[in-house]
This record gives structure tokens, C-alpha cells and sequence, in this order.
């Protein structure tokens, strides 16, 4: 995970990346004691919200980074850079804008790092204009901050779906939308 946030403050984080795990410490963890005494329909009722936040959501996450570098490096081009996730501060706002999907090339000699790639993730929600005013925001801030983001696209991925205003900005060429057919097909 990639750290824009603030100079000086570590620029990687490191995840529990082990689903089993996730779901262990999400789900089980939290209610062990009605786990045992056979509530297991009861608890999962009550958890749907807290796994498809902790652990399919950041799976999703995972499957659509695995994706850019596979099959979809062929929506990017340009050369792949490095794959991975960050946080852009928009000091403005007094808000930090989730970067789920980011391919930055670093740069090299007297070159700038470019941003090929600002992608926001949705498991459970349908995307819509909203999503891609955030990762504009984004490419506008770091373009601020002296990276080279002419080139920069904006994806959205979702298990959901996209809202009928997102698909017209897709087909004007604003935005690539990467749904399970994609991902999956």
C-alpha cells in the first residue's frame, strides 16, 4: 500500500492478506461465546454487514489489482509500473480519497513518477458519478504534488454494478468500468 498521505510517515502498510484469518477475527472472534453455544445462523445474520466490510471487500480489492496485472494490462496503454493501493490527502477537503486500484511508474533519472492508473473498488455498492469525482479529485492533487497524470486513467471497479450516469461517462471515454464479466470472463 502506497503512503501519499504525508511526507515523513511510513510508505507502506502491510495486511493480513490470509481470508481465513480476516473472517476468524471479523466474524468468529467477536462472537465466540454464542458460536459455542450454537447461534451460528444468529451470528452470521448479524455479521453479513461487518464481512463484506473486513474480508470480501478487501479480498475484492486484491482480485481487482491481480486483474491490472493480468488480463487487464491491455486497458492501461501504457507500460505497467507498480500495482497497489494508497491514500491521497486533500488538505482542501480536510479528507484522505482511498485509492483501491493505483499504477504508478516511479520515474527514473530526471523524469517525474507517472500515474497510469486511479481506480476505485465496490463490492456491494453500485458506482456511480460520485466514485469518479473522488479519483479526479485525486489525479488533480497529485498532479499538484509534481506527478506526471496527463496519461492518468480513471477505473472503476464493481461486483455491483454502475449507475446509468457512470456508463455515459465510460462511453465518452472518461472512465473504464471493470465489472465481474470483465474480471471474470
Amino acid at each position: 500500500m502506497w503512503g501519499w498521505a504525508r511526507p515523513g510517515k511510513p510508505s507502506r502498510v502491510f495486511d493480513i492478506t490470509e481470508r481465513l484469518i480476516n473472517f476468524y477475527e471479523a466474524v468468529m472472534r467477536p462472537a465466540w461465546a454464542r458460536l459455542e453455544s450454537g447461534q451460528a445462523a444468529e451470528v452470521w445474520e448479524q455479521s453479513t454487514e461487518r464481512f463484506a466490510a473486513q474480508v470480501a471487500g478487501p479480498h475484492f480489492e486484491t482480485v481487482c489489482r491481480e486483474y491490472v496485472l493480468g488480463p487487464g494490462r491491455s486497458l492501461l496503454g501504457s507500460s505497467l509500473g507498480e500495482v497497489g493501493a494508497g491514500v491521497v490527502t486533500d488538505p482542501k477537503e480536510r479528507r484522505q480519497i482511498q485509492i483501491d486500484v493505483a499504477v504508478v511508474e516511479p520515474g527514473s533519472g530526471g523524469s517525474r513518477p507517472s500515474v497510469a492508473v486511479l481506480g476505485e473498488v465496490k463490492w456491494g455498492t453500485v458506482m456511480g458519478v460520485t466514485h469518479l469525482e473522488r479519483l479526479s479529485r485525486a489525479r488533480e492533487l497529485l498532479a499538484g504534488r509534481g506527478m506526471n497524470t496527463p496519461h492518468c486513467r480513471l477505473a472503476c471497479f464493481s461486483a455491483a454494478g454502475f449507475s446509468d450516469a457512470l456508463r455515459t461517462e465510460a462511453a465518452r471515454g472518461g472512465v473504464l468500468l471493470v465489472g465481474l464479466d470483465e474480471l471474470y470472463g
